[in-house]
């Protein structure tokens, strides 16, 4: 396990020195971990990374290398580094589960922890969480688009880097897709891998013929050729039909073959029509080359005889919107154990956080629809026997009432007292509470264009304190 203790910006430490200097480094504070825009565009973001920071947490030290390089930035006070010698997080910290679909505003990961500890994590939270949850959201608009056709993630040579393909393809896996190219995730993830052969392999052998015929005498039970790399009708379909014939001769069944490149509709069609007219019906049509959810939707509604997608450079880098913006805001401070909301003002008014020590409430329908979400603060309870009424936060005339509805709380500890209370679940596992989370969706929130906003509220005693905060114009940027 890799320490990633100095995986941070340096204005953390500095931040740390300063509290630690004026000695209120040891104060009690609440962060929360929220994003202001969904990822990819879309109507849902899909959390995923709570098993890389919980890995993170808890193997949080400074070694003496560490602290050796930060004496050699001359910034640091020698009783600074000593304190840090023996930091070790003891805090509370309470998570939604890994696959969670969340929403704007909504606090993801809850800190509550001295001062020093929750400032110090605050870097790593954010480029685990952030990266992971985009590529989780924007797998699971790609299989949204294929409509239940196999999608495999194909993007390791096209990430930024070693860690992003890694744990790029371990959350694309967990937004839906069925395997990756990537063996090394495969290996520390138990994820399923899939991969045949490259256009280099036909170019080495003297004909197209030789190198698919090679390719089935080396795989015979796993045959599914790259048919593209001289002519896909002329050539590459015909020898492919050769060698499918010679295995079926010898009683296996070929799997398929593999478009990557050119009119991807036409080229299907017409190669499924050749496939079909020789014996070969029901064979995996796979298409790569540049796919997207919306390259997918089209050729769908198209009529492509494709039944199987990978995706690469466009899933991996979440190329349409490579960021999410999760960010991580002070929302309380204790002073002599009492609890001081803080708040951030801005001229930005979706900049404005939501203060207190908070959690966030599902409601749900009793065709177990998720119908709304509500903020509230941390010691607030709902009596799910009796009606509830929620209203817009902001158009505050915009208002309902639930009735027959059952409510869900997303948080859960992660970590108490410094002590692990996470259990570690199959990347599998989560790509299946992921499925479940999406069926309580509307499919009007999963538009791949345009989706309908989710209805997030506040608690009326929560948008009462955020007022009055506002009202006295607390600012604390």
């Amino acid at each position: 396990m890799r320490n990633l203790t100095l995986l941070t910006d340096l204005y953390q430490l500095t931040m740390l020195n300063g509290y630690f200097e004026k000695n209120v480094h040891e104060d009690l504070v609440v962060f929360d971990m929220f994003f202001r825009k969904n990822a990819c565009n879309g109507g849902y973001t899909i959390v995923c990374g709570i098993e890389q920071f919980v890995d993170y947490i808890n193997n949080l030290h400074f070694s003496d290398d560490d602290l050796e390089y930060l004496k050699s930035l001359n910034l640091f006070s020698d009783r600074f580094l000593a304190f840090l010698k023996d930091f070790k997080f003891t805090g509370d910290i309470y998570s939604v589960s890994e696959g969670t679909i969340m929403f704007p505003n909504e606090p993801i990961i809850t800190v509550k922890a001295p001062l020093y500890q929750a400032q110090l994590i605050e870097t790593a939270l954010l480029t685990i969480i952030n990266f992971q949850s985009l590529i989780a959201t924007k797998a699971s608009r790609v299989c949204f688009a294929a409509q239940g056709d196999p999608v495999f993630e194909f993007g390791l040579r096209r990430a930024q880097g070693p860690d992003a393909g890694t744990y790029g393809a371990r959350a694309a896996v967990i937004g839906g897709c069925n395997a990756t190219a990537n063996v090394l995730a495969g290996k520390l993830f138990d994820i399923p891998v899939v991969g045949t052969h490259a256009h280099s392999w036909v170019q080495k052998f003297d004909t197209e013929l030789d190198a698919f015929q090679a390719y089935a005498d080396v795989y015979p039970s796993k045959c599914l050729l790259l048919v593209d790399t001289y002519n896909v009708l002329n050539s590459g379909i015909p020898n492919a039909i050769k060698v499918f014939n010679n295995l079926s001769e010898k009683g296996y069944k070929p799997l398929g073959i593999r478009l990557d490149s050119g009119d991807l509709k036409y080229l299907s069609t017409e190669a499924k029509r050749m496939l079909d007219d020789a014996g070969f019906k029901n064979l995996s049509i796979t298409a790569s080359n540049d796919l997207d959810e919306y390259t997918i939707a089209s050729l769908k509604s198209e009529g492509a005889a494709i039944n199987s997608w990978g995706v690469g450079t466009k899933l991996i880098t979440s190329a349409e919107s490579p960021s999410l913006g999760g960010v991580y805001k002070l929302a309380a401070s204790y002073k002599n154990d009492i609890l001081v909301p803080k708040i951030k003002i801005s001229e930005n008014p979706e900049k404005i956080n939501n203060p207190g020590y908070k959690k966030v409430v599902r409601i749900y329908n009793k065709e177990n629809k998720a119908e709304a979400d509500l903020i509230m603060l941390h010691d607030e309870h709902i009596d799910s026997s009796k009606p509830l009424s929620v209203f817009h936060p902001i158009y505050t005339w915009k208002s309902m009432i639930f009735e027959n509805y059952n409510i869900r709380e997303l948080q859960q500890p992660l970590f108490i007292n410094g002590k692990c209370k996470h259990i570690k679940k199959p990347v599998l596992e989560i790509r299946d509470y992921v499925q479940t989370e999406l069926n309580t969706l509307w499919d009007a929130y999963r538009r791949l264009s345009n989706p309908k906003d989710y209805k997030i509220d506040l608690s009326e005693k929560l948008w009462i304190l955020k007022a009055s905060l506002l009202d006295a114009k607390i600012s604390y940027k």
